[in-house]
């Protein structure tokens, strides 16, 4: 849209990425503290008092979301339960309590098998809801919420899924870029992280096409929305969002899907970005 002003628009949904946007990155770990700011905390609840609705959109499993619900104290007490979109899109649900209502699924097997032919050493996971993950080798500390349940790469994708992680420690962002370009990695779709981390998905499968489901349900259309974000897997929700808004500390690929960019996430972006419609 072309600029607004909070005199023309004021958002009636806000969607929020959580590492990088919520929550800072612990510096050069591919980690984020656990911890909300007071200034990020203060604008989510102004948005709450303005009527807004916030949902949570992350690529994150809902294992790990819904403690981030908690420490920004949503919902509030009384109020409407969250929607909250977790796994890049694939997984929909309601909190409290942890009510999944919508879940895309897709057979990972061949895709998977390609990307290993390319990186053999690569780590896979995939999400075991309410305990952690099933993976083929333990992942470095702290990437993963949850137990590590050790299993046979086999094993992991014999079934459909929502959701493959595939991280190669010794490998880096652009390697895997490169590598899923080249692959095609057709009846999937993909989205790399930070670092050497691949997450693959159902096709047609994004944080914007979570999100279109939960606005319908809402009764409100693309148009009313903000989103913030700052990864590779917010990319479709920038576009998608009637205001798509960057964090300072993004890639250019992301800053060149959202409408604006806003202050990192190590200078309280998201509440710069949510104070300008909700003072």
């Amino acid at each position: 849209m072309a600029e607004p002003t909070a005199e023309t628009w004021q958002p009636k949904l806000v969607a929020l990425d959580i590492d990088g946007t919520l929550l800072k990155w612990v510096e050069g770990s591919g980690q984020s503290y656990e911890q909300i700011s007071p200034e990020v905390h203060a604008a989510v609840h102004a948005a709450v008092d303005a009527g807004a609705h916030v949902v949570l959109a992350s690529g994150r499993s809902p294992h790990g979301m819904d403690r981030i619900a908690d420490l920004l104290d949503l919902p509030r007490e009384g109020a409407d339960r969250l929607w909250v979109v977790a796994s890049n899109g694939a997984v929909i649900f309601r909190y409290p309590p942890l009510e999944v209502v919508l879940e895309e699924t897709f057979d990972a097997r061949e895709a998977v098998r390609l990307v290993l032919e390319q990186h053999p050493e690569a780590l896979v996971a995939v999400e075991e809801r309410g305990v952690g993950y099933r993976v083929s080798r333990p992942f470095p500390a702290g990437e993963l919420s949850g137990e590590m349940i050790l299993t046979e790469v086999d094993d992991i994708v014999a079934g459909p899924v929502s959701r493959v992680i595939i991280r190669d420690p010794t490998a880096s962002a652009e390697d895997f870029v490169a590598m899923a370009a080249k692959l095609g990695l057709h009846g999937t779709d993909y989205v790399v992280g930070w670092t050497a981390w691949l997450d693959l998905a159902p096709v047609g499968v994004s944080k914007a096409s979570g999100l279109e489901y939960v606005v319908r349900e809402l009764g409100l259309t693309s148009e009313d929305v903000l989103a913030i974000g700052d990864g590779r897997n917010d990319i479709e929700m920038l576009r998608w969002a009637g205001r798509g808004v960057a964090m300072g500390q993004a890639v250019q690929e992301v800053h060149d899907a959202a409408d604006s960019t806003t202050e990192t996430v190590y200078d309280e972006g998201a509440a710069v970005e949510l104070r300008r419609w909700f003072p």
